[in-house]
């Protein structure tokens, strides 16, 4: 006799942030809720997030911070749930925050605040969290999708796939949900780490590990934008760099990290904000006697100076510099162009870029357009934010579409 199934309103893969919030949601209006992951721990990227302490949202989070095949995808979902809305539910649970920059939103005592209101609001709605479960096969009737799992059997009429990309593989990433929208016929962005240090060969390789652990605010930026139908140039990032020993991290590598493609440079301004050439002459006019690497390390840290001076052979006092050269070593120092030859991949970064293609999606509830019933929402979608609490604001958002539309559809079927 085969084994009999638990039906539910709606089944949801993955107990992430978009899983979880999707879960408490959707429960809260009225639908009977299934919530499993194969982790055994639930919300474990949240955990280790911002530093342990959650950068739970972006006070500034706009359609233009997030990076799409088709940029305006994300435009009606986060019109729907913004970032004060979520902070509204941070508030009413009574969890300190603080915004530390550029809009960034942390959590005062950590990220476990954030589990902990997700998790509770699952419980209060009734959820059924299941985890360490997993998944063996899914098939669909005229009326349900059916689960065979490790768990036993479950059906629904709508099913949410919520099962975040490849990125941290230790913490149990997978491209599970990729396999489950190609099984139903959607297509799928290729996948590839984002946010993510960027590796180097051959003497810049060298050069990054002498000055490993060096940090100085930089702008970066990729001279061309990545291929596509909708591409454009990249934004210029300016804010921390940091030399590692396999290259270059930090916020502003991170952030170009997302659009920049293999076999293409990026552009170091090493001084954002001022005009190297104006401060090397004033310097000169004041001090022609200063050598030229003492002086530019008036104006970089004096490390990087030192190697910049001596990877370029730039020697000699200031008065011996014309204002040719001087406009052309300022120049290189703000348009410095290095090639990375990867970046450290899935192991360290923060998100997967690509997906679910949006255009088999539809944009004001996530449900496929080809299969009724069936969401994909969060990180497995092809939305991908900018580092700072923007990528948590599209989990909510997308979660808090797709549970009005689901708690919507089974009014209907009632």
């Amino acid at each position: 006799m085969p084994e009999l199934s638990e039906h539910y309103d709606a089944i949801v893969i993955g107990a992430g942030a978009a899983g979880l919030f999707f879960a408490g949601e959707a429960a809260m209006r009225g639908v009977r809720v299934l919530a499993i992951d194969h982790a055994r721990k639930l919300g474990e990227k949240i955990r280790i997030s911002g530093g342990g302490r959650c950068n739970f949202t972006n006070i500034h989070a706009e359609p233009q911070n997030f990076i799409s095949t088709n940029p305006k995808f994300a435009i009606s979902a986060l019109k729907g749930f913004g970032p004060r809305d979520f902070l509204a539910r941070v508030e009413a649970a009574g969890i300190g925050w603080h915004e530390k920059k550029l809009g960034q939103l942390f959590c005062n005592d950590g990220a476990g605040r954030i589990i902990d209101l997700l998790v509770g609001a699952c419980r209060v709605g009734g959820v059924d969290l299941r985890a360490g479960v997993t998944i063996e096969n899914i098939r669909k009737s005229d009326a349900a999708f059916h689960l065979e799992t490790t768990a036993g059997q479950f059906s629904a009429p709508q099913l949410i796939v919520a099962t975040g990309g490849k990125s941290i593989p230790k913490l149990g990433a997978t491209g599970f949900g990729y396999g489950v929208a190609e099984r139903f016929g959607l297509r799928i962005i290729e996948p590839r780490a984002a946010l993510v240090p960027l590796t180097f060969e051959g003497a810049f390789k060298e050069a990054a590990r002498t000055l490993s652990g060096l940090s100085v605010k930089a702008g970066v930026t990729c001279p061309a934008p990545a291929p596509g139908k909708h591409a454009q140039k990249p934004p210029s990032f300016r804010d921390g760099l940091l030399f590692t020993h396999r290259g270059l991290s930090g916020p502003s590598v991170l952030q170009i990290s997302s659009y920049w493609r293999e076999s293409t440079p990026i552009e170091i301004d090493f001084l954002p904000d001022g005009d190297l050439f104006a401060l090397l002459k004033e310097r000169r006019a004041a001090a022609g006697g200063v050598q030229f690497q003492t002086a530019l390390a008036e104006f970089l840290p004096r490390r990087l100076a030192q190697h910049l001076c001596a990877l370029e052979n730039w020697r000699g006092n200031l008065a011996d510099w014309s204002d040719e050269n001087l406009r052309s070593a300022a120049h290189a120092l703000q348009c410095w162009k290095v090639t990375p030859s990867g970046s450290e991949g899935y192991r360290t970064a923060e998100v997967t870029l690509g997906g679910v293609d949006t255009d088999t999606l539809h944009s004001k509830t996530l449900e496929a357009k080809s299969v009724y019933g069936l969401y994909f929402i969060g990180e497995v979608v092809d939305v991908t934010g900018w580092l700072g609490g923007y990528n948590f604001q599209w989990a909510w958002a997308s979660a808090f579409a797709a549970a009005r539309a689901v708690a919507e559809k089974r009014g209907a079927l009632a």
